[in-house]
């Protein structure tokens, strides 16, 4: 269905000699019909190789050959000349943000003309029984008038079978054969159709485009020490933002000063505030929650985290699914068949049988008005539409109807260990004191954690880093215990530090390396194997003496599972999805994890090996096989899997990686995409039936003459509604009891 609004073009650059897609804002394009009647339309135009249009984003997605250029003119004379508008990105912004109440729109003014238009027919047919048919006529004319105008641009245009046509060949028909009463009713019912697909599509719309809601408007600018406000579009890379208490934050940026919570939920959907501070990353929309930060923009407006992810799921959402792409295939024979059909109700009856002329045709233009695919063709979109919303606004980016559909047919998902199963940074775990009999007590163990952290506090080794974190957070900070200033600070190639502190000569190294250093008993070794065979890295702190060697204690450290791990992975198993974890670390290490989580596990893999094994599940009809990764050292068994999926917190690599992202950066989120497919594909069965099992019902009642015109417009302008409104059904949806 479409809309004539007139609206402000949009004045174009120079085409680019260029095979990238070029998208297009387009008002008024509702319905599947409007759909296949653009892209058919477009679809001849020279230069013109390929043509999305998506009804639920108000979008076009053009691709011209290689070394051509887009016919912009004659795109927009085209799609002017079928009844939709090209508008700017600032119109389709303003209108997602200010909506047009209904009664303001050109779809909500022809109801309301033909909704008085057909209230006075009828009072005059009975205060003036003489005046005949002709307020019905009027009224007809009057509502019909830009229906044939569509109908009639779309069949130049080479598309004869659209609901423009359908329409005027049934209410042309009424009059013909005296049923003007019923063809103002039809014509009227068609414009209340149009006008509620219109509202509901907007609705859609605006689900998506309630992200853009989440950047402020506004931003604090810091300059030179004093502080302006300033459009927080305008903000650029290496400029200086101020944020208050309670401010949202208009950039993706790091913070230069200051430490706050953020309340991360608006982008990633965590509910669980994150305590920020300097040198950290804090994206666009967040909001900063209880301290002054300055911020340093590290990316443009139109680049920053919100703006990325609205850009995926408008894509996304352009993208149709298999199972859309079969309904289109559909709708496509289904019309001309049912035109076929009514053809032969109209001319077969009155040759073998008494049936009057005037009855068959009666029924063959009811059946034409029931013909129309629209409740079928949005069904499917619609329900693709809100399941991929839900999940942007929850943190699951899906690219595109393809993927949510495939998410939910796994039956099998590899899991990297380092980053996605586990928190990708290593982390103490023992702290253990060589003095005999004292191996647990806690003075030995703050002073062995001390003098480590003293001897680490100028590395950047992860493992050092973890080690100067640990005294940090531990009990000794609080008694106010300082680090001691090391002397002759020196790393130890392949081995491990040394310094003197407090006078003492001290090293720190791995137990490879320990028997080169000093002598030392079974009872330290039989411990530090026992720590190994638990997948930790073991590090052994020396005192160096006149005369001997003395091993002070250790420290084990392991890179540990995430704290929603657990849960995530007896998410998956509820849902029938078997975990498996592949990862390239040491065997040890790896099988230690696999055991702690209870999951199968593989170590020491390359990513070729990662990707082999893919595959091999796949030839074993072990698929469909998901792959959970960081989307870089993965890349191969990402691309080998029908559906990669990378983990970040609002990363380039999460955003632009793989074919699904979780922003969560939590192992449940993919138990959530699974649900969430699942729950969409329900969702879109449910239309079909409801499409198809209206279109059945009335076809049959309409060809036996049970029903007429105006409850066939009825049925299929309550269908279409019907479905879209248990598609829009889905942006309710909730991820109970996941994880």
């Amino acid at each position: 269905m479409s809309d004539t609004t007139p609206a402000k073009t949009t004045q174009h650059q120079a085409p680019q000699a260029t095979n990238t897609p070029t998208t297009l804002r387009v008002q008024g394009m509702d319905c599947g019909g409007c759909e296949r009647k653009v892209e058919a339309a477009l679809t001849r135009l020279n230069h013109v190789e390929e043509v999305s249009a998506s009804s639920v984003t108000g979008s076009l997605r053009l691709t011209a050959p290689p070394g051509k250029m887009l016919p912009h003119s004659e795109i927009e004379s085209t799609i002017t000349a079928l009844g939709y508008q090209v508008i700017d990105e600032s119109v389709a912004t303003a209108e997602s943000k200010k909506p047009t109440p209904w009664w303001q729109s050109p779809k909500g003014r022809l109801v309301i003309v033909s909704g008085v238009l057909l209230t006075l027919a009828w009072g005059l047919k009975f205060a003036w029984p003489a005046l005949g048919s002709w307020p019905f006529i009027a009224a007809t004319v009057v509502g019909l008038v830009p229906v044939i105008q569509r109908a009639w641009q779309a069949l130049k245009m080479g598309n004869p079978f659209t609901i423009e046509m359908l329409m005027s060949i049934a209410a042309l028909g009424a009059l013909a054969i005296n049923a003007a009463a019923e063809a103002a009713v039809v014509v009227f019912l068609f414009a209340v159709g149009e006008m509620l697909e219109g509202v509901a599509a907007a609705q859609a719309r605006r689900s998506i485009s309630a992200l853009s809601k989440l950047t402020p408007s506004t931003a604090r600018l810091l300059e030179q020490g004093e502080v302006r406000e300033i459009a927080a579009a305008s903000l650029q890379p290496g400029q200086k933002v101020q944020l208050r208490p309670g401010d949202r934050l208009p950039c993706d940026g790091q913070i230069i000063a200051g430490h706050s919570s953020i309340d991360e939920s608006p982008v990633n959907g965590e509910s669980v505030p994150r305590e920020r501070g300097e040198g950290e990353t804090v994206f666009a929309g967040t909001v900063n929650l209880d301290g002054v930060l300055e911020v340093e923009v590290t990316r443009s407006a139109e680049n920053n985290t919100i703006a990325r992810v609205i850009k995926l799921v408008e894509e996304a959402q352009a993208a149709k699914a298999p199972v859309a792409r079969f309904i289109d295939r559909f709708a496509f024979y289904y019309m001309p068949a049912v035109v076929g059909v009514a053809l032969l109700v109209a001319i077969v009856p009155p040759l073998v049988s008494t049936m009057l002329w005037s009855e068959s045709i009666y029924r063959a233009l009811a059946l034409l008005l029931i013909a129309c695919p629209c409740a079928l063709v949005i069904s499917t979109p619609a329900a693709i539409a809100a399941g991929l919303s839900v999940g942007a606004r929850n943190g699951l980016l899906m690219k595109g109807g393809a993927v949510l559909e495939q998410l939910g047919k796994l039956k099998r998902v590899a899991l990297d260990k380092t980053g996605t199963l586990t928190a990708g940074k290593p982390t103490v775990t023992d702290v253990e004191s060589f003095e005999a009999g004292s191996r647990l007590d806690k003075n030995l163990i703050d002073e062995i954690v001390r003098l480590a952290a003293a001897l680490e506090q100028s590395s950047s080794h992860p493992l050092a880093v973890a080690i100067s974190e640990y005294f940090r957070t531990g009990s000794a900070q609080p008694q106010g215990v300082r680090l001691p200033a090391v002397q002759d600070a020196r790393a130890l190639a392949g081995q491990g530090v040394a310094g003197q502190v407090e006078g003492r000569e001290l090293i720190l190294v791995s137990p490879r390396y320990l028997q080169s250093f000093t002598q030392h008993t079974s009872e330290i070794e039989a411990r530090i194997a026992a720590l190994e065979a638990q997948g930790k890295s073991v590090a052994v702190l020396i005192e160096i003496e006149i005369d001997n060697e003395r091993p002070l204690g250790l420290i084990a450290l392991r890179d540990e599972p995430r704290e929603d791990a657990r849960k995530g992975l007896q998410a998956l198993e509820r849902l029938g999805v078997q975990a498996v974890m592949l990862s390239g670390d040491n065997a040890r290490t790896v099988a230690a994890i696999g055991e702690q989580l209870g999951i199968e596990a593989e170590g020491e893999l390359m990513p070729e090996d990662k990707a082999q094994r893919v595959r091999k599940w796949q030839a074993q009809g072990l698929g469909p096989v998901g792959k959970v990764g960081d989307g870089i050292n993965d890349a191969p068994a990402l691309a080998a899997a029908e559906v990669g999926i990378a983990m970040g917190s609002g990363t380039d690599v999460a955003l632009e990686t793989a074919d699904a992202a979780l922003l969560k950066n939590r192992v449940g989120g993919i138990a959530e995409m699974i649900a969430l497919s699942r729950a969409t594909m329900r969702n879109v069965k449910t239309n079909v039936a409801l499409a198809l099992g209206f279109k059945a019902l009335f076809l049959v009642s309409t060809a036996l003459g049970i029903t007429g015109m105006w409850v066939a417009v009825m049925a299929d302008t309550g269908a279409t509604v019907l479905v879209t409104l248990n598609a829009l059904h889905l942006l309710r949806y909730r991820f109970n009891d996941i994880d």
